[in-house]
C-alpha cells in the first residue's frame, strides 16, 4: 500500500481520474507542451471545419454553374458529409478513449486530404460529390478537434481553458484564410485548381506535425485500462443528465442556424450585389472574429462560469443574425461578421471544457463524439434547408428569422447550466486551487 502510495505513477493516474491538477503533466517541459499546442492547433486549422465548411459557400455558385445543379443539390453535399460525421462521430470518439490519438488523427488526415484534393476531378454527376462529401464526413471528425482536445486537455488542467483556446483558435485562423484564399485560387485558375491546392494544404500541414508531436502523458495507457475497468455503463447514466442535455440542445439549434448562414452566406451576399471577392472578404472577417473570440473565450472560461460567458457570446451573435436579415449596406454585413464569430468561437470553446469538468477525462472523447453527432445533424439540416427554402421562395429571409430564434434559445440552455461546484466536491476542490 505504502509503496503504490509512494508511486509517481499512480499518483499521476489518481490525479487524472479524480479532476484534479497532474503534477506530472504540470512538470513537463513547457516547449514539449507548446510542441502539442501547436501540432493540435495546425491541425484544426486545416481541418473540416475550417476548410470544408467555411469554403462551402464559395464554391457553391462555381459547381452550380459548371454543371447546372441547384443550390438546394449542391447543399446537399453539405448535408451527406454532416450526416456521415454524425454517424461516425460517437465510434470515433470511443476509439480515441481507448487507443493513442496518432492511431486514428493521421489515417483521418490521410484519407481527408486525398478526398479533398479529389474534388479537383468531379464530373456532370451529382453522385460523384456526394459520394466524395460523404468519405470527408466519415473520416472527417478524426483530424478535427475531436481528434486533439482530449490529448491536449490530459497534458493541460489549470490552464485547460487557455489550452483548448489555442486548439480552437486553429479553425478560427483557417476560417478566416481560407475562403479569400480559395475565391482567388477560383478567380485565378478555376475551381478544379482551388480543391487540388486546398487538398495539398491539408495532407502538408496536419501530417508532418502529428507524426512527429502528436503524444500523449505517459500514464494515459494506465489510465484508459482504469477507466474501461473502472466506469463501465456510466457513458449512459451522462448522457441523460440535464447538463449534457443542455448542453446537445443548445449546440442542435446553434449549428442548425450557423451552419445554415455559412454554407449560404457568400451566395446571399452576392445576391445583394457585393462582389465575389468582397462577400468573400466578409466571410473572412467572420473567421477572424472567430479566432478573437476563441482566445477570449479561453480566457473567460479559465475565470468565469463557462456556461454563462458562453451565453453572452451566443447573444452577440443573434444580433448578428438580425443585421443579416435587416441588413443591406456593406458596412452591417462586415457587423454582422463580427457579431456571428463571437459566437462561434464562444461554442466551439465552450464545449470541451464543460465536458472535462463535468465528467472528467476518462469517457471524454466519446462523449464529445455525441455532442458533435447532434452537432453534425443540425449542421446537415441547416443548409439543406435554407437551400430549399430559397429555391422555393427566393428569399432567405423567413429562414433567417428562424435561425435567429434559435440562437436565442442556445444562449438561454447555456444560462441555465448548473456550476461545476454542483457536480462534485472534488471540483469544488479543483476550482478553488
Amino acid at each position: 500500500m505504502r509503496q503504490e502510495q509512494n508511486d509517481p505513477l499512480s499518483m499521476a493516474t489518481r490525479g487524472v481520474l479524480n479532476h484534479r491538477p497532474n503534477r506530472l503533466t504540470n512538470e513537463t517541459p513547457p516547449h514539449k507542451r507548446g510542441l502539442i499546442l501547436l501540432t493540435a492547433c495546425c491541425g484544426v486549422f486545416v481541418s473540416f471545419a475550417s476548410i470544408v465548411v467555411y469554403t462551402f459557400s464559395i464554391f457553391l455558385k462555381p459547381l452550380t454553374a459548371a454543371f447546372g445543379w441547384s443550390r438546394g443539390q449542391v447543399s446537399l453535399a453539405f448535408t451527406l458529409a454532416a450526416l456521415s460525421i454524425a454517424a461516425c462521430s460517437p465510434l470515433i470518439g470511443r476509439l480515441l478513449d481507448r487507443y493513442p490519438a496518432r492511431r486514428i488523427v493521421i489515417p483521418c488526415t490521410i484519407i481527408y486530404g486525398v478526398a479533398f484534393s479529389s474534388l479537383a476531378f468531379l464530373t456532370s454527376h451529382l453522385a460523384h460529390l456526394l459520394c466524395v462529401f460523404v468519405i470527408l464526413g466519415i473520416v472527417g471528425n478524426g483530424a478535427t478537434q475531436l481528434g486533439y482536445a482530449r490529448v491536449v486537455s490530459a497534458w493541460f488542467d489549470r490552464e485547460r481553458g487557455r489550452a483548448l483556446a489555442v486548439v480552437m483558435a486553429g479553425s478560427g485562423l483557417g476560417s478566416m484564410v481560407f475562403p479569400p484564399i480559395a475565391q482567388a485560387l477560383i478567380s485565378a485558375y478555376g475551381w478544379r485548381a482551388a480543391y487540388g491546392v486546398l487538398g495539398a494544404v491539408i495532407l502538408l500541414l496536419g501530417l508532418p506535425l502529428a507524426a512527429l508531436f502528436l503524444y500523449e502523458p505517459a500514464t494515459q495507457h494506465q489510465e484508459r485500462s482504469s477507466v474501461s475497468t473502472d466506469a463501465d455503463g456510466s457513458i449512459w447514466q451522462s448522457l441523460i443528465t440535464f447538463r449534457f442535455l443542455g448542453i446537445v440542445t443548445a449546440l442542435l439549434l446553434f449549428s442548425f442556424a450557423t451552419n445554415g448562414l455559412n454554407a449560404h452566406w457568400a451566395a446571399l451576399l452576392t445576391d445583394r450585389g457585393l462582389a465575389p471577392q468582397r462577400a468573400a472578404t466578409v466571410l473572412s472577417v467572420a473567421g477572424f472574429a472567430t479566432l478573437a473570440s476563441k482566445l477570449f473565450t479561453g480566457y473567460l472560461l479559465d475565470k468565469f462560469a463557462a456556461g454563462r460567458a458562453a451565453a453572452a457570446l451566443l447573444a452577440a451573435c443573434a444580433v448578428g443574425f438580425l443585421f443579416v436579415i435587416y441588413g443591406h449596406t456593406t458596412w452591417l454585413a462586415f457587423a454582422a461578421a463580427v457579431l456571428f464569430g463571437a459566437g462561434m468561437g464562444a461554442e466551439s470553446d465552450a464545449v470541451p471544457y464543460l465536458l472535462t469538468r463535468y465528467f472528467g477525462l476518462g469517457r471524454f472523447s466519446e462523449l464529445y463524439g455525441y455532442t458533435w453527432c447532434v452537432y453534425a445533424v443540425a449542421g446537415a439540416l441547416g443548409p439543406l434547408v435554407m437551400g430549399s427554402m430559397f429555391d422555393y421562395t427566393g428569399t432567405y429571409r423567413t429562414v433567417l428569422l428562424a435561425c435567429f430564434a434559435m440562437v436565442v434559445i442556445a444562449a438561454t440552455l447555456f444560462v441555465l447550466l448548473p456550476k461545476y461546484a454542483s457536480v462534485s466536491s472534488e471540483m469544488r476542490v479543483d476550482r478553488k486551487r
